[in-house]
């Protein structure tokens, strides 16, 4: 029961009222007493006249009756909202309420006060993704390769003996360590860190090669990348281990009884070896079709090149050239290609498909490297013994020009622009840069002893230089003019 009298009939504004209207009847009587004293207010007892004070008065009641609700009401707005009212509602229905979230009272201190809250118990924006360190993108030559000198910016060691460095082009260097040192190394050549040293020890069987029982050991000489950075190919000039037969030397030929060698693929996503394909003794140098689909490989005891399906992972085709064949170069149609055979002292160009071979030309002493232009109509071809680098024209497979660039020149590589070639002077310990328009030597940087592999970052434009003593030299190539 509400509270109230015993009838059960609450007390409101209205009764309280009537209360006071009462009280005043009794002072109105009061007054009669008083009407006769000198000075005194005289209030007529007519009827009438009561009766008229008693409506006015009755009015002005009202009126502030109806005042005071307006003001209650008024200050209620000022009270819990909504929200509030619908958790006294779930309270009272014996559900717990969630505990208020403020007042209600609109301020500009609470709304602060609940901003700064927010930012403090909101997540943290997550991080952009960086690019993983194999895809990085070339950067453009601010300046034509053939105006500008080499500036030495680094020089390497640990753990080192390497034959070969090749970009991937997409921001990862590859050195092969040879037999020497048993491993290859990857570096990050923006950084120019080691990210990865990777033994060329494995189970072969674990790859699906049997008839190799046991843990087998490579020798990593060369490498190609795909052209997306993702995967390199290399070389392992000789297998040690069950059932490989001799092991690989230099002057081997076909009847010296040394087996057949593996490519082994290097997954820079994972960096590991992820897959090896059975090649011909003593690989040496190889070379991926600018579509990705076909490798070739130069088998130096065999006098051969090993044609490898990429999709298959598998020598599909051997084609004969002649006693250790090594540099190759690829055209843009996928199907030609040029391989020197060193100590036959021959250039050859092979029909991919068809699996043939065909004398190009007889050399000078030692054929070791070639390079072709992206248009595939200029070919480089490197004598060593002869210390010439020759310039060739693929429509009429002519000498155009030529360039002696030091002692021994051995590996050669290219500018992105191909307005300059970099090769690697074994025999005295320097690195020459040429001007490929006319095959001018327009500088010249000493290197440690035995420089023998070299390659262009193009997501750096730094030059890197292999030396089989256990360095490696970086170049930066754009830093600084010719004087």
């Amino acid at each position: 029961m509400a509270p109230g009298d015993a009838d059960g009939r609450r007390r409101g504004p209205v009764d309280r009222w009537e209360d006071d209207d009462a009280e005043l009847d009794v002072r109105a009587m009061r007054g009669r007493h008083r009407e006769g004293r000198r000075g005194g207010l005289r209030v007529s007892q007519d009827p009438v006249h009561v009766r008229r004070r008693r409506a006015v008065l009755g009015g002005l009641l009202a009126f502030v009756l109806a005042v005071v609700a307006g003001v209650g009401v008024w200050i209620g707005s000022w009270g819990p909202g909504d929200g509030d009212r619908a958790a006294a509602a779930g309270t009272e229905g014996g559900q717990a309420s969630p505990p208020a979230a403020g007042t209600g009272e609109s301020s500009g201190d609470d709304a602060a006060s609940r901003t700064e809250e927010a930012s403090q118990t909101a997540e943290p924006e997550p991080e952009p993704e960086k690019d993983p360190v194999w895809q990085k993108d070339p950067v453009p030559n601010a300046l034509p390769s053939d105006t500008t000198a080499l500036e030495p910016v680094d020089y390497l060691t640990g753990g080192m003996t390497p034959k070969s460095i090749m970009a991937s082009g997409h921001g990862l260097m590859i050195a092969n360590n040879m037999m020497y040192s048993h491993s290859s190394t990857v570096f990050d050549s923006t950084t120019r860190e080691q990210v990865a040293v990777l033994d060329d020890a494995v189970d072969l069987a674990e790859f699906g090669v049997e008839g190799h029982p046991g843990i087998s050991q490579g020798s990593p000489v060369e490498a190609v990348w795909t052209k997306d950075g993702r995967y390199a190919y290399v070389s392992q000039y000789t297998m040690y281990g069950q059932n490989f037969g001799v092991e690989g030397f230099d002057a081997c030929t076909r009847d010296s009884g040394v087996g057949p060698s593996f490519l082994y693929r290097f997954d820079a996503e994972e960096m590991a070896w992820d897959q090896v394909i059975k090649v011909g003794a003593v690989p040496k140098y190889l070379e991926i079709t600018p579509d990705q689909s076909t490798i070739l490989v130069s088998n130096w005891c065999d006098a051969s090149i090993s044609v490898v399906d990429v999709e298959k992972a598998e020598e599909v085709k051997v084609i004969d050239v002649n006693e250790s064949p090594r540099g190759i170069a690829i055209l843009p149609d996928n199907n030609t290609a040029y391989v020197v055979a060193m100590y036959a002292q021959s250039l050859f160009k092979i029909d991919i498909a068809a699996g043939t071979s065909e004398l190009v030309m007889n050399t000078t002493l030692r054929p070791r490297h070639l390079n072709v232009t992206a248009d595939g109509k200029t070919l480089y071809m490197t004598v060593s013994s002869a210390n010439t680098i020759y310039k060739i024209d693929t429509a009429t497979d002519t000498i155009v020009d030529e360039v002696s660039p030091g002692l021994e020149p051995r590996s050669v590589t290219m500018s992105p622009d191909e307005t300059a070639l970099y090769v690697v002077n074994y025999d005295e310990a320097t690195v020459s840069k040429i001007r490929t328009s006319d095959m001018t030597v327009i500088d010249k940087v000493d290197v440690d002893a035995d420089p023998i592999g070299i390659d262009y970052d193009p997501v750096t434009n730094t030059v890197w230089v292999a030396c089989y003593n256990g360095a490696v030299y970086v170049f930066d190539d754009q830093s600084r003019l010719l004087e």
